[in-house]
């Protein structure tokens, strides 16, 4: 059975970090795309950062420079490490694998999120 399951989020001030974790489980395919998303309250689920096993990942615009996504195979982790964090960080984050492109990845299975909340 396919399984996600996410780690790592919290309560952190502005200019702050965390480290986000996702542990995958059963038929996760080396061939998949894993990816970040996160959904603030009323807004739509965005993806945040996706990588293959290999090349390059992909950054939404306004994490870039901040977040770097790593992906670890022989694991089967996805960490999100997050540094100078924002306000508008603040949001439910989930991981996610399946196929696509890392622009455009296409969710075959999802975590069951981790909250990030950013105080000003």
């Amino acid at each position: 059975q396919e399984q996600l399951v996410e780690s790592g989020g919290g309560l952190v001030q502005t200019g702050g970090s965390l480290r986000l974790s996702c542990a995958a489980s059963g038929s996760i395919f080396s061939s998949d795309v894993m990816g970040w998303y996160r959904q603030a309250p009323g807004k739509e689920r965005e993806l945040v950062a996706a990588a293959r096993w290999w090349g390059t990942p992909y950054y939404e615009d306004s994490v870039k420079g901040r977040f770097t996504i790593i992906r670890d195979n022989a694991k089967n982790t996805l960490d999100l490490q997050m540094n100078s964090l924002k306000p508008e960080d603040t949001a439910m984050y989930y991981c996610a694998a399946g196929p696509g492109t890392i622009q455009a990845p296409i969710p075959r299975i999802w975590g069951q999120g981790t909250q990030v909340t950013v105080s000003s």
